[in-house]
């Protein structure tokens, strides 16, 4: 079909929108150096220009004071045991070991000192992890959400969000894959079911007014 007649057709029932609630939190998802190394299998062109887009984000997030948290995958286990049926489905992940140059975090997303930071086995940032309780505690019903790659961790992330009643909020220019198919078609797909994707623009005047 063409773009318009997905849009029509979807038009009155799977267009909805959530805004944002009382308090944001920004989650940083899996920004680390495996997806913007050309060398790395996992290199995805498309995070390359997301990471290049965050500075100004979380200057921003900083100064408005909201909580930051970021998100890596670390397999601690021997043989990635930790990593269960997904290394097996995709053994590329196995890289993310301590030590291993693709598990650190990219630069210019480096998380500060007094910056949570949660690590992961799994697509979803919730799924095995503190994440949902510690929003609660933090008194978060709406997470601002960044980082890669758009057709796993973010979509699987944004689905388990919605899922433990927070509202997902997908800042487009900073979310990225390794290729614009997946990565549009999964946007789509959260914007229409389980969040709303919204522009840095948008973003920023948010965070301005915080």
């Amino acid at each position: 079909m063409r773009s318009q007649d997905v849009n029509d057709n979807y038009k009155g029932v799977w267009d909805g929108r959530l805004g944002f609630g009382h308090k944001a939190a920004l989650l940083v998802v899996d920004f680390m150096q495996g997806y913007i190394l050309p060398e790395s299998p996992l290199y995805a062109p498309g995070v390359v220009e997301a990471v290049a887009r965050m500075p100004r984000l979380l200057k921003q997030a900083r100064a408005s004071g909201i909580e930051i948290i970021h998100t890596n995958i670390l397999y601690l286990a021997p043989e990635q045991r930790d990593g269960g049926l997904w290394v097996q489905k995709a053994p590329v992940m196995r890289h993310m070991v301590p030590g291993s140059p693709y598990a650190r975090f990219c630069e210019e997303v480096m998380p500060q000192d007094d910056e949570l930071v949660i690590t992961k086995q799994y697509a979803s940032a919730f799924f095995g992890t503190s994440l949902a309780s510690t929003l609660v505690a933090m008194g978060v019903d709406t997470l601002i959400l960044v980082g890669c790659s758009t057709s796993g961790c973010i979509r699987a992330t944004a689905v388990d969000g919605v899922q433990h009643g927070f509202r997902m909020m997908v800042v487009r220019e900073c979310v990225g894959d390794r290729h614009p198919a997946p990565h549009e078609a999964n946007l789509f797909d959260i914007d229409s079911k389980y969040g709303d994707v919204i522009s840095l623009k948008e973003t920023l005047e948010h965070l301005q007014q915080a």
